[in-house]
């Protein structure tokens, strides 16, 4: 399993393999030119024995070329391995991004915003240790070892044999050490998640955290999902402190029986001083790259774990988008056909067998009580959601026939926690639309009153809002959201509670706009203001997930109903009382 998973990570280097060829080859430079360097030895010290005086100039810059060799090699290695590193990086981050984008909301009500970012960041970094940093190791310390094998046995292949001996052992070791080097990586992984969740809370929500006086408790979270990320480190280094003392005591041994084996008078018999020399020298190299090789195995598991979590992201199934019909605009006409919902099998129904038709250009509010299903229809209908029985269709065509991008083409979002991003109010009001002019997001934000407030800035329309739209108000954050879905210009408008962060000046304003907006647009309006949906064509009361009232608002009130019984309530009182 492990193979494979590196197989299919080393696939990720394919593209490159031209680099890859000039790396090896720099490696090999630098096995050959260490190598040589116990060779070099040998034709000192021999030449040394013989008196031989004419060598003096040569020797030097032999040393000299066996050094500047080694330096290329490296250099080569180094550079071109590097740049298969961050290329990796570069294209596992997009792929992982790219799915994240694609991955169906049932996703995100599983998976924490923090663990998913420490996957994109802390794991593919891991990840490219064992497909780049270890690969480094192998390639160059595995030909340096090679080399040095093979100078040994040439010269004495005999006590060459010494070293082959404890091969085994070492491989005990390390086979050991695989198996708990992977399984501490995988809760390191999980544990770096941890504190990447807890500290994105905590910064994000620094209102609440300050206002509640919470710091000490989210001290002590992170202080515990760092200490476990600590401890299980420590399990690491305590296991890589372990196996490779080991290894190296094993090489010891090993190079001890061969100096005793070679000082024995039958052999010292057969060999010149140049060549016992340089027999010692290169079982002396051998120990620096066994150790690197034997400390390697621990990166190459901290790779595999993260691979694992990584190509599991990968793998994970995208929307359903087996749609093939396109739609170039939407009439509006949408009917629920026995829709029944939940959000998964071990919870109640969220919707059960809804029907409903909503004629094109109809403006139709949702009302009741918190966890009603309101906000469960209006997520079915772009197919956040797909529904666990019935159906939706959008002017007579069910939505799983349409493609998804054609689908959410024909409707324009906006929701109460607005979403803005880091840029300027007229680049989040054109978000997905580049094609708009400054003309059209003008006029948009003068339709949804955006102006009143961006004419006091010195920037206007091209002042940044911060992380989120924090340098904006609730209020201008609505207004903003509102504008881009105007300016979207979509047939089909869902407005989910779009009005509640509005003082009652700016709401007057913005029901002004939104009533020019839902003009010839069937739109879903969704509020807990009873007062902002009087005028809506329909009224459908929801309770339980059922629609239990239908119909405009006198006669909804003439009915004497649920409607009646919350809209005199909310009269009473100006108060939200959970009518959402």
């Amino acid at each position: 399993m492990g193979f494979k998973r590196y197989i299919r990570l080393m696939s990720y280097v394919k593209p490159y393999w031209p680099a890859f060829v000039l790396s090896v080859f720099g490696y090999a430079i630098y096995a050959g030119s260490s190598t040589a360097f116990a060779e070099l030895m040998k034709q000192l010290v021999d030449s040394i024995q013989n008196g031989m005086v004419e060598n003096r100039l040569m020797f030097p810059l032999m040393v000299v070329g066996v050094f500047a060799l080694r330096g290329v090699g490296t250099f080569l290695g180094t550079y071109f391995m590097a740049h298969i590193a961050r290329q990796l990086v570069h294209h596992l981050r997009v792929d992982l991004f790219e799915r994240y984008l694609g991955l169906p909301a049932r996703f995100y009500d599983q998976h924490s915003s923090g663990h998913l970012v420490s996957r994109l960041t802390f794991n593919v970094e891991q990840v490219t240790g064992a497909a780049t940093n270890a690969v480094t190791v192998v390639i160059r310390e595995g030909l340096f070892v090679t080399g040095l094998m093979g100078y040994l046995f040439w010269t004495n292949w005999k006590l060459s044999l010494v070293f082959v001996a404890v091969t085994p052992l070492i491989g005990c070791i390390v086979a050991y050490a695989s198996k708990r080097f992977r399984r501490i990586s995988r809760h390191i992984q999980n544990s770096m998640g941890d504190v990447t969740h807890v500290a994105s809370e905590a910064l994000s929500g620094y209102r609440v955290v300050r206002s509640f006086g919470g710091q000490d408790h989210e001290r002590r979270r992170f202080y515990q999902a760092s200490d476990d990320n600590r401890r299980q480190s420590m399990k690491m280094a305590v296991t890589k402190a372990v196996s490779t003392p080991l290894i190296q005591i094993l090489v010891a041994m090993a190079l001890g029986i061969l100096v005793w084996m070679a000082l024995s008078p039958d052999l010292m018999g057969q060999m010149t001083p140049g060549e016992f020399i340089a027999f010692l020298t290169a079982a002396s190299l051998m120990a620096k790259p066994l150790r690197q090789l034997t400390d390697v195995n621990s990166i190459i598991q901290k790779g595999l774990a993260a691979a694992q979590d990584i190509f599991d992201l990968l793998d994970t199934p995208l929307e359903r988008d087996e749609g093939t019909q396109a739609l170039s605009r939407a009439q509006g006409a949408v009917t629920f056909d026995q829709v029944k919902f939940r959000y998964a099998d071990d919870q109640p129904w969220a919707l059960s067998g809804v029907s409903l038709d909503i004629e094109p250009g109809q403006m139709v509010a949702f009302v009741g009580r918190s966890g009603s299903g309101k906000s469960t229809m209006a997520s079915l209908l772009p197919r956040f959601y797909e529904p666990t029985e019935g159906q939706i269709l959008l002017d007579g065509i069910p939505l799983q026939a349409l493609t998804l991008s054609s689908l959410r083409s024909q409707i324009a979002l906006v929701t109460q926690h607005v979403t803005l991003f880091n840029d300027t109010i007229a680049a989040n009001i054109a978000y997905g639309m580049p094609d708009a002019s400054r003309e059209d997001i003008e006029r948009a934000a003068q339709a949804a009153h955006v102006t009143e407030f961006v004419q006091h800035m010195e920037h206007g329309l091209d002042t940044q809002v911060g992380d989120n739209g924090v340098m904006l108000s609730g209020g201008q954050r609505q207004r903003l959201a509102i504008a881009r879905a105007m300016l979207r210009d979509a047939p089909i408008l869902i407005l989910d509670e779009a009005t509640s962060a509005l003082d009652t000046e700016s709401e007057r304003h913005i029901q002004q706009a939104l009533e020019e907006v839902s003009r010839n647009r069937t739109t879903f309006v969704i509020a807990h203001r009873l007062s902002t949906i009087e005028k809506a064509d329909r009224i459908l009361v929801v309770d339980q997930g059922q629609i239990i009232e239908d119909g405009d608002h006198p006669t909804l009130i003439a009915k004497g109903g649920l409607y009646a019984q919350l809209h005199g309530m909310q009269k009473e009182t100006p108060m939200d009382l959970g009518i959402s």
